[in-house]
């Protein structure tokens, strides 16, 4: 299917600050770019990084008082809608290099935490199969709410909550895979069908030679999913972070079917960020 990704920042930092973004779609074997730009009022050049297992890439500006950034991108998205009680588990000493970091816990991922719950909880299930229960389950004894946690909330704070956000469901999904000694990463995305519409977060595992998006909160279908960045936890795939203070002001976040034989509408393809200039300390996506 064809997408279009839209969004719109506006903050207000009240002093000159560092500011790491990741708002721009990536490009991967499952989503191929079509075109993209990206625009944001700065102090001086721009400059890129990649991100984490080379998913996407971030950007360096430096800003002070208002600050807006808008981003648009079109995406064919090609993926199928993975059957995970059919997956087997990859036996670890086959695991890339990249991969293992996930099996570690992290800040937000207590995984060695969870270790005896889901032990017992999961008994005799393995695989693909596991993973599908452990979702259910996650998406079953968790409520949606918003505002219920915060940029310090973890996966033993949401499981003692049992209430949370997307990016809560995403570290309690990662939290029990590690726990079962499956690589797990989190991942920001644009989604489709997502209401209301914002960033989210969901989980990718390792099944079967690669990774498998997985959506514990059940809120977007996962072949509608255009990622935007991966890593450990939320600290990772920020989408915005603020070396100083910022001031929410408005956020706008959309994502839209096209036609598949419509022309993108977006007409420029990605810029180097290096040449542009439209001359709270961490936000993970919120939904």
């Amino acid at each position: 299917m064809r997408l279009r990704v839209e969004a719109d920042l506006r903050y207000w930092l009240p002093g000159p600050s560092d500011v790491l973004l990741a708002i721009e779609a990536a490009p991967t074997e499952e989503q191929t770019l079509l075109d993209d730009g990206l625009v944001v009022n700065a102090l001086g050049p721009l400059t890129t990084v990649p991100g984490d297992d080379g998913i996407g890439r971030r950007t360096w500006l430096r800003a002070d008082g208002e600050f807006v950034a808008n981003y648009r991108g079109t995406f064919e998205v090609e993926r199928e809608v993975d059957q995970l009680a059919r997956l087997a588990v990859t036996p670890r000493h086959e695991l890339p290099a990249a991969v293992i970091p996930y099996l570690w816990p992290s800040r937000f991922c207590q995984s060695d935490l969870f270790v005896s719950f889901v032990e017992r909880e999961f008994r005799g299930l393995e695989g693909g199969a596991l993973i599908a229960a452990m979702a259910s389950w996650i998406g079953s004894h968790i409520d949606y709410t918003i505002g219920s946690s915060h940029g310090r909330t973890s996966a033993v704070d949401t499981f003692v909550a049992r209430q949370g956000v997307c990016r809560d469901y995403a570290h309690v999904m990662a939290a029990f895979t590690r726990a079962a000694g499956i690589p797990a990463r989190l991942v920001s995305a644009y989604a489709w069908k997502l209401e209301p519409q914002d960033f989210h977060a969901v989980v990718d595992v390792w099944l079967d030679g690669r990774w498998r998006l997985v959506d514990a909160s059940g809120l977007a279908p996962t072949e509608g999913l255009v990622r935007i960045a991966v890593g450990r936890d939320a600290t990772d795939i920020s989408f915005m972070t603020v070396f100083g203070s910022a001031e929410f002001v408005a956020q706008d976040v959309r994502v839209t079917r096209l036609e598949e034989d419509a022309s993108p509408s977006c007409g420029a393809t990605r810029p180097d960020a290096a040449d542009e200039k439209a001359a709270p300390s961490s936000a993970a996506p919120a939904q």
